[in-house]
């Protein structure tokens, strides 16, 4: 099971003042470069996993989707999601993506936003997307960029007498190479993400049997530096990745 931090509360009360939490999809900056990878929603029958409070599952609807099904692991975001939406055709489900199980082609759409970094086995749940996708149907997700997580979130080292210490942080990337669990402290203690590399999300997804079409390393623009100068930073490094594919 996958670890489930967005229950804990001090950590849904950190994430919820998030602005992207707050503003919705007009507080995400990479939101317009996602929606450009979108195809025509009409008629969509779309899964958005991962949906948190449900911006992307309330966009899908209000652009043509003809249902969306939501899931998420944390009761918390389900419960927000279910509170802030009025439409019948859009379902929110718990569910857990390390373990989940989808009927054959009943969508025709996939959707995923900075979720699936939390995901030990990437590979099964791409071939379990792929499976209930219908023939021609796209998949769309961002992830937290593997430099981006590379540099802040260290992998602990092995030495010779079997001790583990931490390494020094370095900029910008921390052992890039070596995939897998990393440890932060980000609005809770040891919240628990996996490092994979560009090439090996990209490579799942075509072993799963998804043709890529596009990857994007998310920076901002002049115009969105000018209206947040925050932003800034994120041209150090990419902080997200974006990739776009077809079944």
């Amino acid at each position: 099971m996958a670890q489930n931090v967005y229950d804990n509360p001090d950590f849904f009360s950190g994430y919820s003042r998030l602005p992207r939490q707050v503003h919705g999809l007009a507080g995400a900056p990479e939101w317009p470069a996602l929606r450009a990878m979108f195809p025509d929603m009409a008629g969509k029958r779309a899964i958005d996993l991962g949906c948190g409070f449900g911006w992307v599952s309330r966009w899908l609807r209000e652009n043509g989707a003809r249902t969306v099904l939501g899931v998420d692991l944390s009761e918390s975001m389900i419960a927000r999601a279910r509170q802030t939406t009025a439409d019948p055709a859009i379902d929110y489900r718990i569910a857990d993506l390390e373990t989940i199980e989808l009927p054959e082609a009943a969508f025709d759409f996939a959707f995923s936003s900075l979720t699936f970094h939390y995901i030990s086995d990437f590979d099964r749940l791409a071939r379990t997307i792929h499976r209930s996708l219908a023939a021609g149907s796209h998949f769309v997700f961002s992830i937290e960029h593997p430099i981006f997580m590379a540099a802040t979130h260290p992998r602990w080292i092995e030495d010779e007498d079997g001790r583990k210490t931490w390494p020094v942080k370095t900029w910008p990337v921390n052992r890039y190479a070596i995939e897998g669990e990393r440890r932060t402290d980000w609005f809770a203690k040891g919240v628990v993400k996996y490092h994979r590399k560009i090439a090996t999300t990209l490579s799942v997804l075509i072993r799963a049997g998804f043709i890529i079409e596009a990857v994007d390393e998310f920076a901002p623009s002049v115009q969105q530096i000018r209206e947040n100068p925050a932003l800034e930073e994120e041209l150090e490094r990419p902080m997200m990745l974006l990739v776009s594919s077809r079944r």
